[in-house]
């Protein structure tokens, strides 16, 4: 009998190994034709004074590939090439929400990357959301295209833009070392890990930040969620409490986001979209990096996320504290109000 209720503790039914469900507000258009859409942008673009609206109808309601084709069809038709285009007819929050558009998410996220490690100072905020977030098919994804579009290794830049801690647990996560979910639930190894993580950290004097790193990067999401649940019987403090007493600066951002990502993804997103809107001056950048690279992923459970968090609505809060096309924009790529 021992043996068998051993071998049922080891079992669950709700974890394999497959692939995230998507979640998104922009989908594929039906009634699609490329050269239609493209005659309509060039039309829209060479109009006196351009028509902004009949850009944002079209590019914010066709998926990512249905957007290479129209991008294919505006070349053949107009002799140039469409972002290029929509650079010159466009300015400002718009301009960059449209040209995010015209690249895949992969190429969209290896851009940001890239535009957060170049030149002087690095944009840590850029570069702690998106290493944070991803997931692990996802950076190798963002790896391969980063290599293709700036001829340079993703970890050269990061190793070279960051120092410390900091440097190495970004690393740590661009190296892609987590382990795939699993169907068996190894509760000896989350005890284990809880333990660790408490003994590295609020038991002792002095963080072990490496044994947290390889724990935090190293373990499938299903099971870090566990340890997380775990760790609340040996500490007083829950994992998030502790990495604010252990550790300060962009580490400490860094640890946060990516335990708030592991336990809620789209949680995450809605908080920082809701933040992001409400700081002085709507932090655009931030607002439009999360709907171009979560609109074909999984901004209509963020949107659920939004509601449930901060009792209103994510089309309500754009609505607010957005104006003119590039709030029409975004409130398209939400999809909807709730």
């Amino acid at each position: 009998m021992a043996l068998v209720s051993e071998f049922l503790s080891q079992l669950t039914l709700s974890y394999g190994g497959e692939e995230e469900p998507k979640y998104p507000t922009v989908v594929a258009s039906r009634d699609f034709d490329p050269a239609k859409d493209a005659a309509r942008i060039e039309t829209a673009i060479k109009t006196k004074g351009v028509d902004e609206q009949t850009i944002i109808d079209i590019l914010t309601r066709r998926s990512s590939d249905q957007r290479r084709e129209i991008a294919f069809e505006f070349e053949r038709i107009a002799k140039k090439d469409l972002a290029s285009a929509l650079k010159g007819a466009l300015s400002g929050s718009l301009e960059a929400l449209m040209l995010g558009l015209m690249k895949t998410t992969t190429q969209y996220d290896a851009s940001e990357l890239n535009a957060s490690v170049k030149g002087l100072g690095t944009d840590e905020e850029t570069l702690i959301e998106i290493v944070c977030s991803r997931t692990n098919k996802e950076l190798v994804e963002i790896k391969k295209v980063y290599k293709d579009m700036f001829k340079k290794e993703l970890e050269k830049d990061v190793a070279g833009d960051t120092s410390g801690d900091f440097a190495k647990l970004l690393l740590a996560l661009v190296q892609t070392k987590r382990d795939e979910p699993s169907n068996v639930v190894d509760y000896q190894r989350i005890d284990d890990d809880a333990r660790c993580l408490y003994e590295a950290g609020v038991k002792r004097k002095g963080t072990d930040v490496v044994t947290w790193i390889s724990i935090l990067s190293e373990r499938s999401v299903p099971h870090l969620q566990r340890v997380f649940e775990r760790y609340k019987s040996y500490s007083p403090y829950d994992m998030k409490e502790s990495i604010r007493k252990e550790v300060k600066g962009d580490l400490e951002k860094s640890f946060l986001t990516l335990v708030e990502c592991l336990e809620n993804k789209q949680l995450y997103f809605a908080n920082r979209l809701s933040d992001a809107m409400k700081s002085k001056g709507a932090k655009e950048k931030v607002v439009t990096r999360i709907m171009v690279s979560r609109c074909e992923v999984d901004l209509m459970k963020i949107r659920t996320e939004f509601k449930r968090q901060h009792k209103r609505s994510l089309y309500q809060t754009i609505a607010e504290h957005t104006k003119g096309d590039y709030q029409k924009a975004l409130l398209s790529l939400c999809g909807g109000d709730d």
